[in-house]
């Protein structure tokens, strides 16, 4: 059954229940965005802002595979920290 947010440039949801590791599919197609994506192929990951303020992400290449959701929180410590450096061991 789909259930439809209240917000306009939120996509429609599959799913009633959203949780870490669900299908990205029962999420929908659309609103999904590529916001880092460069010369790697193709693989990007994608993200997705859900009505609740949570974010989804997906692996561009697997839209069928597991989806994480994470807290408006978590995103923003993430982004800020990758900003400060503190995830550059990931890619050196």
């Amino acid at each position: 059954m789909d259930r439809i947010t209240s917000h306009s440039a939120t996509p429609r949801v599959r799913s009633e229940r959203i949780y870490n590791g669900m299908p990205a599919r029962e999420l929908g197609s659309e609103g999904w965005h590529k916001p880092w994506s460069g010369g790697n192929g193709g693989n990007c990951l994608e993200a997705m802002k859900l009505a609740d303020g949570r974010v989804a992400l997906r692996q561009s290449t697997d839209p069928d595979g597991p989806a994480l959701i994470y807290t408006s929180d978590e995103m923003t410590a993430f982004i800020e920290g990758a900003k400060a450096g503190a995830a550059d061991f990931l890619v050196s």
